[in-house]
């Protein structure tokens, strides 16, 4: 398996597939590259050269103590980037990783990104606060640092639930996807997984969205009950130069079925645009 060395050194597993214009991908929290598999044999089948990694401390790579915060992960990011000589390169993110892939194109991209993409991501911050009253306070986030603690095994199957919508009158529910949820969750390591809540919900990326000089395709489903899109990619569009907000009604944070067509639809369009 393919490892590369993260910033500080870090092993961390990525893959590569396909040849042509690259395209980097960075997952959500609990999850791993896995979570990517239809897009990189999308795009690997359509002529692009699409690249993920298992952050710092999930699915295959090293499980650090040190180095669980935005900055480190997008400084991973850049060594991937950098490491394999890539250049005009399009980085994606899902959840945490449109967090990643927006302060790695504004903190180390600038020369090499051409675009970015975000589905159901953290930016701008999460957390409720003065300057952020419309946020989600951190009582909540405590809750998941002390379900993480408490039986994060049971927590995986439960958050996986509204995770796809799975909870909502008339869903189509997938054990399946439920499982795999659980799976590449048990992959993260307990301190990795606990320590990257708090990057992802109280890490501020106001500043990063303004200075952010690329194109932006800014995807997000209306009813993603672990991301709400009116503290996220709602006022993500009002602080980028370069954005296109593109609202899938109904959909849940987890990218499947009918979402997960359309988004990858719109996600060839934009690489190709």
């Amino acid at each position: 398996m393919p490892y590369f060395e993260g910033s500080d050194g870090a092993r961390l597993f990525y893959k590569d597939w396909g040849s042509g214009p690259a395209v980097v991908f960075s997952h959500g929290w609990p999850l791993s590259s896995d979570a990517w598999d239809v897009e990189l044999k999308l795009l690997a089948d359509n002529g692009f050269r699409a690249i993920a990694h298992d952050r710092r401390g999930h699915g295959r790579s090293e499980q650090t103590w040190a180095g669980n915060d935005m900055d480190t992960y997008a400084a991973d990011l850049s060594a991937l980037v950098d490491g394999l000589g890539l250049s005009e390169v399009v980085v994606v993110g899902h959840s945490t990783g449109g967090g990643e892939a927006v302060r790695y194109a504004v903190r180390h991209g600038a020369g090499k990104v051409r675009k970015v993409v975000t589905a159901g991501a953290v930016p701008p911050v999460m957390v409720q606060s003065d300057k952020n009253p419309d946020g989600t306070p951190l009582s909540a986030f405590d809750g998941i640092r002390d379900s993480v603690l408490g039986d994060r095994s049971q927590y995986w199957k439960d958050l996986a639930v509204p995770f796809y919508g799975f909870n909502r009158d008339g869903a189509a529910v997938s054990q399946g996807l439920i499982d795999d949820f659980w799976r590449q969750g048990m992959n993260a390591g307990l301190a990795s997984a606990y320590d990257c809540v708090k990057a992802f919900s109280e890490t501020d990326f106001t500043e990063d969205l303004k200075a952010l000089d690329v194109p932006i395709l800014i995807a997000h489903g209306d009813d993603d009950q672990i991301v709400p899109i009116h503290d996220s990619a709602a006022k993500t569009a009002e602080l980028v130069k370069y954005g296109t907000l593109r609202v899938y009604p109904g959909a849940s944070h987890g990218i499947h079925g009918e979402y997960q067509q359309q988004f990858d639809r719109d996600l060839l369009d934009f690489l190709r645009s």
